[in-house]
């Protein structure tokens, strides 16, 4: 069959050359498609196969005309104009990679991000501190950038799956957010077999389009699969490494076992008071304690007790320099790693019962109307007669009786009291549901069920939240004529836009939200999340609503925390797993006192708090996905089961569904339907473009577990049932919906942050 020009081949087998023509013109008809080499074959009608259309296109890739997806698709490069040879404006920002290679650089300050073609890149990865050269492209409104140099590497260390060949050996690391191969010298490898995990450091970044950068193998893992391997993957490619470094536990070894005399002499001695901890029945570490009393004029005392991790640490040292390098502790579903070495997270630092500790205490004083009268800051030592259970203080407090009830049943009342105020003063409550497992010997889950939250654990949470507001408040006010540098730990108000956007999609689910203005705002959060609680539907509102707020950061320029609605907020509360609370001890501790005026240097105070923010997102990231990781572990062993959910999501090629008696998420995807479906404007409903068929977010349906996938995170599902609300508007039969609009997926995805 010859070929007719202007005219797609039918039937013939085309040349590589006319192949990757041929591919190309398809794209560029549907400029907004992503297409695997199956999708590509079906539509091109020529006789090549899938194999080499595959190839093709990963010519195509490699030659910048396409960019590689997930699950083999393809879609169509968005040529950039080149950087100008002279001019741009020069920035330093953070690399926010993409799935598709591109970045985005986060430049603070700026209300925009720069978009950086994954070309101008110059090897930069995700995280990394850059500078770089922005500029307005003619005729368009955003900035584009070009990496000029690589100011400080994110991740040291990466983790992947080794190769070995004749004479060399290649690391394909776990992609985050995309892989990349590292070539390792024979002699380099630590004798690792092909398939073992490994963890490399690289020796040499080579500059170039496709270079490969050089590496080593500094610790081999094993044979990948097992729980523990995943779980430390998931800990190393957020950027925390597994152990201390040799340093810092030697210095921690020398440090006393035994308090000194002399150190209490020096310190608010609080051990003939009742004392006690209230922690989960699993914890390890215990930072915080109240103290309970009542004076001789009928007020009541509390004190607040936290760990005095700031008097083990002390700047300089190494043991410093790692706590802050870490910044936290970070809590997988099956472990923790901690901040600071185990002899002092759960020896020296944890407020274990019938033990003296040293503490820095916040003690406040009560009237019998329940309003605060005094408040005193300073280093104490203490000996907790009790260490409580969530579940056990929640007994008490529900029987009426038990020990210490007449203290738990006031300090209740009291909290009660602060949340009251609180909320009239415009906090939001932001209660999502936590997901927990149950796991067997091995690790592996058994059940899922969400956290169920209790006035035990908001007693605590609001005599924290009242230390950490005082103590900010008492630096603020002190520095109010000539500031004190702190750290504040603050909340913008959300964007008007994006909250406009949820005001629209929760109309269409039948509540009406007013926000004019960031009062407004928080009233109708409140209220949302009171009918959420009657209506399930709604509760699906309930991450938007949070995606629409500004992220919390540590900070030293004090703007507010809204989502509370103080003031000003710092941590302090937290020391043994947070170095924002080390670092806000050590500058209370300095200022307490007649005459005490102590200022670090504010510019290193404010580094020091990005990074702190960068460690503590990362650690978030950490603890999402092996949340997710459990999720689809869990489901492996139902692959083929039914289960009732409810559409939580609609995407662009399917929705999600929220199975509602594990509380697990899967993907159904559109072309599994007997139809085609497709998205609505406003992203709440799909409806089928042959029978009108109409599935919306909040309906409950019936799926069946199809597959999971553990090292993408992915299950598929089925629809198996449909549900009785799903309707046959006459209206819409035989329309195209609309598409676009609020939710769509375009560029990065606004990632879950709550505030505190």
């Amino acid at each position: 069959m010859t070929k007719k020009k202007g005219k797609k081949i039918k039937g013939a087998k085309l040349s590589a050359k006319e192949l990757q023509s041929e591919i190309l013109k398809l794209f560029r008809r549907s400029p907004k498609k992503q297409l695997n080499p199956k999708q590509v074959v079906q539509k091109l009608k020529a006789d090549n196969n899938k194999d080499s259309v595959l190839h093709a296109l990963q010519q195509l890739a490699e030659a910048g005309e396409l960019i590689s997806l997930e699950d083999y698709k393809f879609k169509i490069a968005k040529k950039e104009a080149a950087p100008p040879k002279q001019g741009g404006q020069v920035l330093e920002g953070i690399v926010d990679m993409t799935r598709s290679g591109d970045a985005y650089i986060v430049v603070r300050g700026r209300p925009e991000d720069i978009h950086v073609s994954a070309r101008y890149l110059n090897t930069a990865m995700h995280g990394d501190r850059v500078q770089i050269k922005a500029w307005r492209p003619g005729g368009r409104r955003k900035h584009e950038g070009e990496v000029l140099k690589i100011v400080e590497r994110a991740t040291k260390h990466y983790l992947g799956t080794l190769t070995n060949y004749p004479k060399y050996a290649i690391v394909q690391t776990d992609p985050t957010p995309f892989s990349i191969d590292i070539i390792i010298n024979t002699a380099d490898t630590k004798g690792a077999k092909t398939g073992d995990k490994v963890v490399v450091s690289i020796s040499n970044w080579p500059q170039g389009k496709f270079s490969t950068p050089e590496g080593r193998v500094e610790t081999v893992l094993g044979a990948a699969g097992s729980h523990d391997i995943e779980m430390k993957a998931i800990l190393i490619n957020n950027g925390f490494d597994l152990e201390f470094a040799k340093e810092t536990l030697e210095e921690t070894e020398l440090l006393p076992d035994r308090i000194q005399e002399a150190e209490i002499a020096l310190r608010r001695d609080f051990r003939p008071v009742t004392t006690f901890t209230i922690d989960p029945d699993n914890a390890k570490d215990f930072d915080d304690a109240l103290s309970y009393r009542v004076l001789e004029n009928g007020q009541i005392e509390i004190g607040v007790h936290i760990a005095d991790v700031s008097h083990y640490v002390h700047p300089g040292t190494a043991l410093d320099k790692e706590a802050l390098q870490r910044s936290t502790s970070v809590y997988l579903v099956d472990r923790v790693l901690p901040m600071l070495p185990e002899k002092l997270s759960n020896e020296l630092c944890s407020l274990r019962p019938n033990e003296d500790k040293l503490t820095f205490s916040a003690v406040f004083t009560f009237d019998q109307r329940n309003r605060i009268t005094g408040r005193w800051f300073g280093k104490t030592v203490i000996h907790s007669d009790r260490r409580f259970t969530y579940e056990e203080v929640q007994e008490i407090l529900d029987a009426g009786e038990g020990e210490y009830c007449a203290e738990l049943k006031k300090l209740n009342e009291l909290a009660i009291s602060l949340r009251k105020k609180r909320f009239r003063h415009g906090s939001i409550n932001f209660e999502t549901d936590e997901v927990k497992f149950k796991l067997d010997e091995n690790g592996a889950p058994i059940e899922v069920f969400v956290k169920e939250r209790k006035e035990a654990h908001m007693l605590i949470e609001d005599f924290m939240l009242l230390a950490n507001r005082e103590v900010a408040t008492f630096i603020a006010q002190k520095g109010k004529d000539y500031e004190i540098p702190f750290i504040y730990r603050v909340h913008d108000e959300p964007d008007p836009d994006k909250v406009g956007e949820l005001a629209r999609f929760a109309h269409e689910l039948g509540f009406k939200m007013k926000v004019d203005t960031p009062q407004d705002i928080a009233r109708s959060f409140n209220a949302l999340t009171r009918e959420a609680a009657k209506n399930p539907a709604l509760k699906l509102l309930e991450p938007l609503a949070i995606r629409t707020m500004a992220k919390a950061e540590y900070t030293s320029e004090n703007i507010g925390h809204y989502g509370l609605g103080f003031d000003y907020y710092t941590h302090f509360t937290s020391p043994i797993r947070r170095y924002s609370d080390v670092l806000s001890h050590r500058i209370l501790e300095r200022n307490l006192g007649e005459g005490n005026f102590y200022r670090m240097k504010k510019d290193k105070l404010e580094e020091e708090c990005g990074h702190i923010s960068k460690q503590e997102r990362r650690a978030m990231d950490a603890e999402r996905e092996s949340v997710k990781y459990k999720q689809v572990e869990y489901l492996e062993k139902h692959v083929g089961d039914t289960f009732k959910g409810m559409v939580s999501g609609i995407a662009e090629r399917g929705f999600f569904v929220q199975l509602k008696d594990n509380f697990c998420e899967g993907f159904v995807l559109f072309e599994s339907l007997g139809e085609t479906f497709e998205p609505t404007t406003s992203r709440l409903r799909i409806i089928g473009r042959r029978t009108g068929k109409e599935l919306k977010m909040g309906d409950d349906i019936e799926v069946k577990v199809l597959s999971t996938d553990l090292s993408k995170r992915r299950v598929e599902l089925e629809w198996i049932e449909q549900s009785p609300n799903q309707k046959q508007p006459a209206k819409q039969r035989g329309r195209r919906p609309a598409q676009g609009g609020p939710g769509q997926s375009k560029g990065r995805q606004p990632r879950r942050q709550r505030p505190g």
